[in-house]
């Protein structure tokens, strides 16, 4: 299987259907491959909804947390269980657009040919957030930027395009969901930003403030800048035999 769809989601038991519906349009020549929704704790319908749409949808996988434990946590459970080679995610609100996938998928092989080790994220050009989500997640991109020097401008895009083996050999902590294409960069492996559609919340309310977003985000921030100072990236030579 060549690649497969990772959804984190909570309580967000509206945008499932029309999101899976829109996914599926969106890949009908992708060939074989793969959804997989992670339900992280949802206290709503959300698990009775994915549940019930397997049968309409073969493609779909469910995975479930007994108790929430963030997007990048489900994250992670999704990647691990994912069949593909490639992966793409996206967030469960709908405001990203699936229809975009193919094109970071283009994105990924021009970057690297064989899309073994590098990263094609979303860049969210004309947000249709609040004016002060976009000025604030602006501040932070710049901030963020400038510390750890990812040439990333939308790092907060769910929209992403991946290798899973690359993923996986990143360090894991909570809320690095925001900080791979630095860890990528880390890992030496190539970034590019590709401008992704956009919409707003149709259905359901966002699950993090922005207080929250701020206060996490500097504690991990300056985690990633020791992770990055003590990255060692040898050049290996194998020596030939006598």
């Amino acid at each position: 299987m060549e690649l497969s769809v990772v959804v984190p989601v909570h309580n967000e038991e509206d945008n499932v259907q029309p999101l899976i519906a829109e996914i599926d349009q969106a890949l009908i020549n992708a060939g074989h491959y793969e959804m997989i929704f992670v339900d992280d704790g949802s206290t709503d319908g959300t698990q009775a909804s994915l549940s019930g749409l397997r049968a309409q949808y073969p493609r779909l996988r469910v995975l479930y947390h007994r108790r929430c434990c963030g997007q990048s946590t489900a994250l992670l459970t999704g990647i691990r269980a994912a069949r593909g080679r490639i992966i793409a995610t996206l967030d469960g609100d709908g405001q990203n657009n699936p229809a975009d996938i193919p094109k970071l998928i283009s994105a990924l092989k021009e970057l690297d040919q064989d899309r073994a080790n590098a990263m094609v994220a979303g860049f969210r050009k004309r947000r249709k957030d609040t004016g002060w989500r976009r000025f604030s997640s602006k501040i932070a991109n710049a901030v963020r930027g400038s510390l750890l020097g990812d040439n990333t401008p939308d790092t907060g895009c769910g929209l992403k395009v991946f290798s899973r083996e690359l993923f996986l050999s990143l360090p894991y902590f909570d809320h690095m969901h925001r900080f791979l294409p630095a860890l990528v960069q880390r890992a030496g492996g190539k970034i590019a930003s590709v401008e992704v559609d956009h919409r707003a919340r149709l259905r359901g309310v966002s699950k993090y403030g922005t207080w929250h977003r701020l206060w996490v985000g500097i504690v991990d921030l300056f985690g990633v800048m020791w992770l990055q100072q003590r990255a060692h990236l040898p050049e290996v030579e194998e020596v030939a035999g006598g």
